[in-house]
């Protein structure tokens, strides 16, 4: 496993305080399961502009962001994203 070192605002040092102490976990449990969140979210983001933009197909837009297709078609609705195009719908409709 890797170590990372990074400097923080002061401010977000005592936000992390603050989380480990409600949270009851140790500093680098903390810093790991906060960084994957933040990765999880930035991940799931990227999929659903590719997939806005037609650069990816469905099916490949929920393989980016590691959801299922189900949950994909969930998180598409709640930012308004059409994603059912005459383009990419024979590749998904394939991938299904």
């Amino acid at each position: 496993m890797g170590s990372i070192s990074a400097r923080v605002p002061d401010d977000l040092e005592e936000e992390l305080e603050r989380f480990i102490d409600e949270e009851r976990l140790d500093t680098s449990t903390a810093i790991r399961k906060l960084l994957s969140e933040g990765l999880e979210e930035w991940r799931t983001e990227q999929a659903l502009e590719r997939l806005e933009r037609g650069e990816v197909t469905f099916s490949k837009a929920a393989e980016l962001a590691g959801v299922d297709t189900w949950e994909l078609a969930r998180l598409a609705r709640e930012q308004d994203i059409t994603w059912i195009g005459d383009d990419h719908l024979e590749s998904d409709l394939d991938d299904l």
